[in-house]
């Protein structure tokens, strides 16, 4: 415990020396002296409160815990497991009465006894206080006037703000002439790279800059420390604003020492015991001083540089440089009016032309003379069944499909009924001798072709951002007797709305087989016979694939780059009994009818292409809506591996109505463009400034852009008329594949040149590679078709099924389930497995190279 008696030794000094401060500020407060036995009696309880504070915190702060723990388990307190805050406030409460300090016992055996001593104390206190008092009185009287020349330079400033910025001008006019005629020209050569050094580039050019602001983004050579303590290079207005802060602070202290008031410099004289200077103004008026500098410095921004050139040779006379400011200011305020009133002008301009372009383009023909079907309904209930079969029956029908894979499907059904079909997507065409009735992509509707029926699918996609506009050209621009328009529920409000006074005929469907979402969390073991396992990426899909393979199921896959043959040989061997689980992506929620028991949902969130998000309600309901099949399984089962509750609410949330479309250029709008410019530039431009009628939403265009950006100023685009161009940068393919955006530019450069189309690069290595071939030969194909080479396209068609047939055969392969081989030499690689190459190709690649290093 000798911490504890060191401590409470030094607690007693600390108390004597805290009462003698206290006596101290006792006794000068006081005109006479109080008694001693006044002061005891006055101060008893403080007294002893200054004790116990002083012991309680430095024993509190001071003594180890170990010591404070061995003093209560002396006086029979537990300490074992008990928390340090509880030890503090134990110890705290049982040292509150250890040996007090008498501090009136102290007092008195100091000074009852020694009144002499007493009043001695008193003098002194008394003089000290009072000595006190008449510096705090000296310092008041010092701040007050310093306050008084605060108001006069606040005062000055805001009369006379105008006239003290003209030296000011005048000075800063003088550097820059000198900056000009004198100082050379900088280039800097890569803006990230400070080491590199800058490039001269010859002299100035005052006619080069219309304001000084212009001007002060040049660069002196110099490097400076930036706002981040980093280097960077110095720039003009950076010197510029060291200059104009010594400028104002030099003169302008001078300005107001000129101008204050005899008696304001005779009472700082007085107070201070020295005469008022320039320094000492600067000292007080820093930050007022601060805020007239960027005031000056702003304006001299504005300043139109050759006003400023002219006004360098003058000697500085106020008069003169008053009228000279007052002419460059009204000047530079016409200047200015002008410039706003050219930009109202362009943005008026801007407005109509706009509207003459895109005005009128996106409203629902007034009057059309067709009678409407809309199927409205959930995933799986017979909607496109029922509207096909009208379209059979009539002389001539079009299908309309969202993807290539239900255009065939359709195509070929029809054929196979004896009934004449032609198909047309942008990758093929199949001519039918005699045929009436085609089935297509939407994108490949064509306004003035007529048919007796047209049917619609998938309606709902017209609220797609990027393809939505190809639902509402078809909906609002077939020509036919009956339009049949397939959707979901939630796209009914939108529909009757577009179809304006236009006949229609609604018929609502309801599911016939039921939908029942399973209690208990999905494993992967659990799978069983006509489950469809759902993932929302083509690498999930094979990896999933492999572990079921493993386990003896035969499988068939459906990813979304998967070519459309492929995906159909797939889904037949589900149908056929030959394969008895099929994984799949969400694409399986859109037009693909199976007989599925039962839909399981391996993730409950998707990658949109810019953030991981949960699943929204409408896509769950389509996706699992493919469970159950009238007939087979009566009823649908849904299946999650988490958050069952959460995922059931979506399944069963009521949809929320669509309200918006999305809209795209027409040819129309690029004819109307036409009248006024041919560059693609301009048009995406007044496309991004264009805001689109209530109710729609513009295409992004992205793609259109980019690819637009790669050949910009090229020859491509000075020799291919503006629509031509355009419809080349709206072939549907991934700009996300560098490989086929090369493809696209050297396709683009041959037929400027009118020189033979590159053949496309086909690899038949892994199911990568085979992959990757099959969409070089679609890009290709779509460049044929546009081109109107359907011959040549033959042999390209034959080759694709070819690579189909080879991606099947690989996916059927119990190899392929796995989905990832070494890039060398072709063996299979664990699924986890983190590298591209296996590691023995990795051994042997070091070595080759230590060997080369060496020899």
């Amino acid at each position: 415990m000798d911490k504890f008696t060191s401590v409470y030794s030094k607690a007693i000094s600390h108390t004597k020396q805290k009462i003698q401060e206290d006596i101290s500020a006792y006794l000068g407060s006081r005109e006479t002296a109080p008694s001693f036995k006044q002061y005891v009696s006055d101060r008893y309880d403080y007294t002893r409160q200054i004790w116990l504070n002083v012991w309680l915190n430095k024993a509190s702060n001071e003594v180890p815990a170990r010591e404070k723990k061995h003093y209560l388990r002396e006086r029979g307190i537990a300490v074992k497991d008990v928390p340090r805050k509880t030890i503090n406030q134990l110890f705290r409460n049982e040292i509150r009465e250890h040996e007090p300090f008498d501090v009136v016992r102290w007092l008195k055996e100091k000074y009852e006894k020694r009144p002499e001593d007493w009043q001695i104390r008193y003098e002194e206190a008394r003089a000290a206080f009072l000595a006190e008092e008449e510096e705090k009185q000296q310092q008041r009287e010092q701040a007050r006037i310093r306050h008084r020349i605060y108001e006069e330079a606040e005062r000055l400033i805001e009369e006379k703000q105008e006239k003290l910025y003209l030296p000011f001008r005048h000075m800063m006019a003088k550097h820059l002439e000198e900056d000009l005629q004198t100082n050379i020209k900088f280039r800097q050569i890569d803006p990230t790279a400070l080491e590199q050094p800058l490039v001269e580039a010859g002299r100035f050019q005052a006619e080069d800059y219309e304001t000084v602001e212009a001007f002060f983004h040049e660069l002196t050579g110099g490097i400076r420390r930036g706002e981040q303590w980093d280097f960077e290079y110095e720039s003009y207005g950076a010197k510029y604003e060291e200059l104009a802060a010594d400028a104002v602070f030099d003169y302008m202290a001078k300005a107001f020492l000129d101008h204050l008031p005899s008696e304001v410099k005779e009472s700082f004289q007085k107070v201070n015991e020295e005469e008022l200077t320039k320094d000492h103004l600067q000292d007080m008026m820093g930050y007022l001083l601060s805020d007239l500098t960027w005031e000056f410095f702003e304006e001299l921004e504005e300043e139109n540089l050759q006003d400023l050139l002219r006004l360098a040779p003058l000697p500085f006379e106020e008069p003169l440089h008053e009228k000279i400011y007052k002419q460059d200011l009204r000047a530079r305020e016409e200047r200015i009016a002008e410039a706003i009133a050219a930009e109202q002008r362009k943005k008026e301009e801007e407005a109509r032309l706009i509207e003459d372009i895109f005005g009128q383009a996106y409203q629902p023909p007034a009057e059309r003379n067709v009678r409407y079907v809309l199927h409205i309904g959930e995933t799986n209930t017979g909607k496109t069944h029922r509207a096909l079969q009208r379209m059979k029956e009539a002389k001539s029908g079009l299908y309309l499909a969202p993807l290539r894979l239900l255009a065939f499907e359709v195509y070929e059904r029809l054929n196979k009924e004896g009934i004449p079909c032609l198909l047309k997507t942008g990758e093929e065409e199949k001519e039918t001798p005699g045929a009436r009735h085609a089935s297509c992509t939407v994108e490949m509707f064509h306004e003035k072709d007529e048919y007796e029926v047209v049917v619609i699918d998938e309606a709902q996609m017209i609220a797609d951002k990027d393809r939505g506009f190809s639902w509402y050209k078809a909906i609002t621009g077939a020509r036919a007797q009956e339009v049949h328009i397939i959707a979901s529920q939630n796209m009914k409000p939108m529909l009757v709305q577009l179809l304006g006074d236009s006949e229609y005929e609604l018929i609502e469907y309801r599911r016939d087989v039921p939908l029942q979402v399973e209690p208990t969390p999905f494993r992967l073991p659990d799978a069983a016979k006509g489950d469809a396992l759902v993932c929302f990426s083509r690498r999930e899909v094979l990896e999933t694939a492999a572990k079921l393979k493993r386990n003896r199921f035969a499988v068939s896959m459906i990813y979304g780059s998967m070519p459309p043959e492929t995906r159909k040989r797939q889904m037949e061997q589900f149908v056929e009994g030959k394969t008895t689980v099929i994984v799949a992506t969400d694409a399986i929620g859109m037009g693909l009818n199976l007989p599925i028991r039962r839909i399981v949902f391996l993730k409950n969130e998707k990658f949109d292409g810019t953030r991981r998000r949960w699943l929204t309600s409408q896509e769950v309901k389509q996706i699992a809506g493919r469970a159950g099949r009238k007939g087979i399984y009566p009823v649908g089962k849904v299946a999650f591996v988490s958050n069952i509750d959460k995922m059931a609410h979506l399944l069963e949330k009521e949809d929320e109505p669509v309200t918006t479309f999305a809209i795209a250029p027409t040819s129309a709008v690029f004819e109307r463009f036409q009248r006024y410019s041919r560059h693609l530039a301009l048009f995406f431009d007044l496309w991004e400034r264009y805001k689109s009628p209530e109710g729609t939403k513009k295409a992004s265009l992205d793609q259109e852009r980019y690819l637009y950006e790669l050949i910009e100023g090229s020859e491509i685009e000075a020799r291919l008329p503006m629509t031509d161009l355009y419809g080349f940068l709206h072939l549907p393919f991934s700009t996300k594949e560098p490989g086929l955006t090369k493809q696209w530019i050297s396709t683009m450069y041959a037929i400027v040149n009118n020189t033979p189309l590159p053949e496309p690069s086909v690899k038949t290595g892994t199911l990568e590679d085979l992959e990757l071939s099959y969409k070089t030969i679609g890009l290709h194909l779509l460049f044929l078709y546009r081109l109107g080479k359907p011959t040549e396209a033959i042999y390209w068609e034959r080759l694709r099924e070819t690579l189909s047939e080879d991606i099947h055969k690989q996916l059927q392969s119990r190899e392929a389930g796995t989905g990832k081989t070494c890039r060398r030499c072709r063996k299979t690689l664990p699924e986890n497995f983190k590298y591209q190459i296996c590691d023995s190709c990795h051994a042997s690649r070091r070595k080759r190279k230590y060997v080369n290093k060496r020899f």
